[in-house]
């Protein structure tokens, strides 16, 4: 396919800039938590919903359910090389992500192992998913975009909107571009990812 037609990957890369700009809310939270200031239990709330909705059931569920095996029906192989490890770094990010739910929990009444766990999660989970959205941007999806027809790209557009109605909700994408907003604006953060 020639890729100024790779919509669907446009779309994928759009919504890693939205995760990009919640990656950069949590390495401030988790600076600020580091020395010694007060972030509220609501703002990791918030990262986890927004991990757990659009970062992962959205957006990699869009990867795992209709890119992924549509790359496969072209040749790529789905059980080893680039989509492989894209697939073990989605399950590396859940645990990250487990972690991090656990110890916002605890979080509320500032135990101190509560506040490293969290700590020490939520950058684990940025560091990982740094690196997996620049594999995934610069390696995989020009590769896609190269053997995937028109047809493949529509195709996958239609399956994106039917996973963002039918897997998060109507309106739910708007929802999370507020919420990055209201966080940025809470810590100070200009958008520019």
């Amino acid at each position: 396919m020639d890729p100024s037609h790779a919509l669907a990957s446009g779309e994928l890369k759009n919504e890693h800039k939205l995760i990009l700009r919640m990656l950069d809310i949590v390495e401030e939270a988790c600076r600020r938590l580091e020395s010694g200031d007060n972030v509220s239990a609501k703002v990791f709330d918030e990262v986890t919903d927004f991990i757990t909705t659009f970062a992962d059931k959205c957006h990699h569920g869009k990867e795992q359910d209709t890119l992924f095996p549509l790359m496969g029906e072209r040749g790529f192989p789905t059980e080893m090389g680039p989509i492989a490890v894209m697939l073990i770094e989605h399950d590396q990010g859940r645990e990250f992500v487990r972690g991090l739910v656990d110890a916002t929990k605890r979080y509320g009444g500032r135990d101190d192992e509560a506040v490293a766990g969290v700590i020490q999660n939520a950058r684990g989970y940025v560091e990982l998913l740094r690196q997996h959205i620049y594999k995934e941007d610069n390696m995989l999806y020009p590769l896609g975009d190269k053997v995937l027809t028109r047809e493949d790209d529509e195709r996958l557009l239609r399956e994106f909107e039917r996973i963002e109605r039918d897997v998060i909700g109507s309106e739910k994408h708007e929802y999370y571009v507020h919420m990055v907003g209201q966080l940025e604006k809470e810590f100070g953060i200009h958008g520019t990812t």
